[in-house]
């Protein structure tokens, strides 16, 4: 398996740490609103390469933060009246319920950055000790980037090629306009916590780093955000696990590209500015899910509800192939020999499973193994128009089978939309009525009314097999033609 390391720029062969098991942290939200789409991007596009390492067999041990404490969160509070203890819950709870909207997993461990301040402190005291940080006069703590050799190294910056004020915060305080915080003194009317240097919080590139340390130690075999974290905020991060530990903070780091709306950069100044929340209570997460995964993890990704709107009947097709699988096997004849036909598509399955594990094993090519999934359907769907009655359940069963796991491995479940339609029990009384049906079984009134329906149409008994018709409309059923034969679904449009 090959997955780019954006330290190297290059693809690397991912080897772990301990073998058979792999150690990930993904940093999680600033909890001060409801996230947007291009945050939802990150996260599950980490989801997936969660998931693909599990299917590959290897334990997974998956860590992503919550930031509770913070300026944003500070400055809103302060706005709506209420404490930043209020507003961090409530959209804490919001984004674990969005997450679980899109189907993205909850994390092995979940810390908080307000629940974790003895592992920043102990973190803070030994570089502090190691003169890699100094207190400044106002009580702030700050991390000195020039005591770090080694500083710039995940993102490529020299620090004498930047401008001060660059994505950094400027302050008299500092030694060096580069300087960052590890703890931010305490101000009126902001939470803060006791500390050996005075009351105070901790800065945003401290809380990360800490919890890597105490929760999964270092280094860590994976270290993954969006693209926007590389710098500072990455490399902040592992400059302190250098500095504190004397070890690299992760082994690889990954980092998802940007997301744009309609091919510009999202914006609430552009009005093209959408929480996740909007999108799914719009759209279904699987359409979502297939949207996002449609392009590289590391690729720019253009959101546009035109492309959403078809995913949604993307993933319709994929059930729809998957039901019609499923019910050409149960009606397969119990005789049915495994001709060429069924090996081509045994052979169809085999090689899509194939194909989906060679690109993903590609630094998690998402959009290939897409493509073998629907290059699978399509192989399937022409078996059931050509098959007839030659259809067998061995070659459906695998084919339906592998497109449903090959799915899941990226988040997508369909199988509440490829699930049979559970029959009325109505229909037995029709079939009773219309064709002298005795019995209770739904499915064999279900033959008996189409079977009847058949023998009308074909004695050209059109009144009669109207009546059937019309009977199996009031159920709120329709008859459906496919290529294995016909059936009855309910009448989603009723």
């Amino acid at each position: 398996m090959l997955i780019y390391n954006s330290k190297t720029h290059r693809k690397e062969k991912f080897i772990p740490i301990d073998k058979g098991k792999v150690r990930m942290y993904v940093c999680g939200p600033t909890v001060y609103d409801d996230i947007h789409i291009g945050n939802a991007r990150t996260f599950l596009v980490f989801d997936v390469i969660r998931r693909y390492l599990a299917y590959k067999g290897y334990a997974v041990t998956f860590a992503q933060n919550l930031t509770d404490v913070d300026d944003k969160i500070i400055n809103r509070a302060n706005e709506e009246g209420r404490t930043a203890a209020q507003l961090a819950e409530e959209y804490s709870a919001a984004f674990i319920t969005q997450m679980h909207r899109l189907n993205v997993q909850d994390p092995d461990m979940r810390p908080r950055a307000t629940r974790e301040i003895e592992a920043m402190q102990e973190m803070i005291e030994q570089l502090i000790a190691s003169r890699h940080a100094y207190v400044a006069g106002n009580h702030d703590v700050y991390f000195s980037v020039r005591a770090d050799a080694d500083y710039g190294a995940l993102s490529g910056r020299d620090l004498d090629q930047l401008r001060a004020g660059e994505r950094v915060e400027v302050s008299d305080e500092k030694r060096d306009p580069f300087d960052f915080a590890l703890w931010k003194a305490a101000k009126p009317g902001e939470p803060s916590w006791p500390s050996p240097w005075g009351d105070g919080r901790p800065g945003w590139h401290t809380e990360c780093c800490a919890m890597i340390h105490h929760y999964l130690g270092t280094p860590i075999d994976i270290h993954g955000g969006g693209q926007d974290l590389i710098f500072p905020h990455h490399e902040n991060e592992t400059a302190q696990a250098r500095c504190a530990w004397h070890t690299p903070l992760a082994r690889t780091w990954m980092h998802a590209g940007m997301l744009r709306v309609d091919g510009e950069k999202m914006s609430k100044s552009l009005g093209n500015f959408y929480t996740l929340k909007e999108v799914l209570d719009k759209y279904p997460a699987d359409a979502v899910r297939l949207l996002m995964l449609q392009t590289h993890y590391r690729s720019p990704l253009d959101f546009r509800f035109e492309f959403l709107n078809g995913m949604v009947g993307n993933v319709e097709r994929l059930a729809s192939c998957v039901k019609n699988l499923r019910w050409a096997a149960k009606n397969a004849p119990q005789d049915g020999s495994f001709d060429e036909a069924d090996r081509t598509l045994a052979g169809a399955a085999r090689d899509a499973q194939l194909e989906f594990t060679r690109q993903m094993d590609d630094d998690f090519n998402t959009a290939g193994a897409l493509a073998a999934i629907f290059g699978l359907m399509n192989a399937a769907n022409k078996y059931l128009a050509e098959g007839g009655q030659s259809l067998t359940t061995a070659a459906t069963l695998r084919a339906a089978d592998t497109i449903q796991e090959l799915l899941g491995v990226l988040g997508i479940d369909i199988s509440e939309a490829a699930a049979e339609d559970e029959l009325p029990s109505g229909l037995t009384l029709l079939a009773r009525e219309l064709t002298g049906f005795a019995g209770d079984d739904a499915d064999a009134a279900a033959k008996a009314l189409l079977c009847a329906r058949q023998e009308a149409r074909a004695n050209r008994d059109w009144s009669r097999a109207d009546a059937i018709r019309d009977g199996i409309s009031t159920l709120g059923l329709v008859v459906e033609d496919t290529a294995a034969g016909v059936r009855l679904r309910r009448n989603r449009r009723a």
